[in-house]
């Protein structure tokens, strides 16, 4: 396993980490759960990244960790209050609640899930940009730094949020979509990014694997984008075997300039193994990189912008 060091935080990071939404909004069991982050553990990955909002999935998380928490760099996201029942909370995100008083107390109940005293980042989760320029928003992470509540403070954001989150200096880590189907960082955040020394956490790195639904559109929200993106991109590689097409989009996002790690989920153990044999590839050749990028530019219209 790669490890490089997470900006200015100085954490020693895998490229390689674990996203936690989809073992909670799949409502994974347990003991599944455990399986996939032992297995993930013990092949070197140590970032974990998840949410509030992931349905039950902080606590599945905070107790397959509990034994290992010092192995572990272990992030979350506050902004999104959960929902009610188990089956809300299995539907999606709960409308977006910024208000100071909610979002301190959202850091508290993830600490409680997660079984522990701190976590090494906390992130805000997909803000709108009036949010980010809200002082007393920012202060709720600041104040959670100083408690040592957390050890650094970051932002999941995209497009002209992320430019934001990068230029006002509030945060020490950025994390951000970018893939196959989703270039407009590369050029317009991570050299911001990098200027100033923040880490960047990649996120939706293989494009949510959009094209494995064929010509069949998928029905989520959360796919769709992508899925419309690639049928106009058209690469050739996506209509090769399952395993080389998921390779060569992980690869050609680890081996971006300003990428620190890549968050990849899965509810499915024998995944783990997979993806870290596609990143222990490395980069992809230069010339196969360029296309993918030269495909982007000829295509990519000016609204494909970041995908929140």
């Amino acid at each position: 396993m790669e490890y490089r060091v997470l900006g200015k935080t100085g954490l020693r990071v895998s490229t390689l980490g674990f996203g936690g939404s989809e073992v909670g909004y799949q409502a994974v069991a347990q003991k599944t759960v455990d399986k996939i982050l032992n297995t993930a553990l013990d092949a070197g990955i140590n970032v974990i990244d998840t949410a509030e909002c992931y349905a039950d999935g902080e606590a599945l998380i905070g107790k397959a960790i509990s034994k290992r928490r010092a192995e572990v760099v272990l992030m979350t996201k506050c902004g999104h209050a959960p929902l009610g029942s188990a089956s809300e909370r299995a539907a999606g995100y709960a409308q977006p609640d910024w208000d100071p008083a909610m979002l301190a107390r959202s850091i508290e109940r993830s600490l409680k899930n997660l079984r522990t005293d701190h976590v090494d980042i906390m992130q805000f989760h997909s803000p709108p940009l009036a949010t980010l320029k809200d002082g007393r928003v920012i202060e709720v992470l600041h104040k959670a730094r100083e408690r040592g509540q957390a050890r650094f403070v970051g932002c999941s954001a995209d497009a002209d949020e992320a430019v934001y989150a990068v230029e006002c200096g509030a945060f020490d880590t950025l994390q951000i979509s970018l893939s196959i189907a989703d270039q407009e960082a590369i050029d317009r955040v991570l050299p911001k990014a990098a200027a100033r020394r923040m880490g960047v956490i990649v996120k939706r790195p293989i494009a949510n694997a959009a094209w494995l639904h064929g010509k069949q559109p998928p029905a989520d929200w959360y796919t769709r984008p992508y899925w419309d993106r690639l049928q106009k991109l058209d690469y050739d590689f996506v209509n090769r075997e399952v395993e080389d097409a998921v390779a060569i989009a992980l690869r050609f996002t680890l081996g971006t300039a300003g990428v620190t790690t890549a968050i990849v989920g899965t509810t499915r153990p024998q995944r783990v193994a997979q993806n870290i044999a596609h990143a222990a590839a490395g980069p992809l050749p230069a010339a196969e990189y360029e296309a993918i990028r030269a495909r982007w530019r000829s295509v990519a219209p000016s609204e494909w912008t970041g995908q929140r």
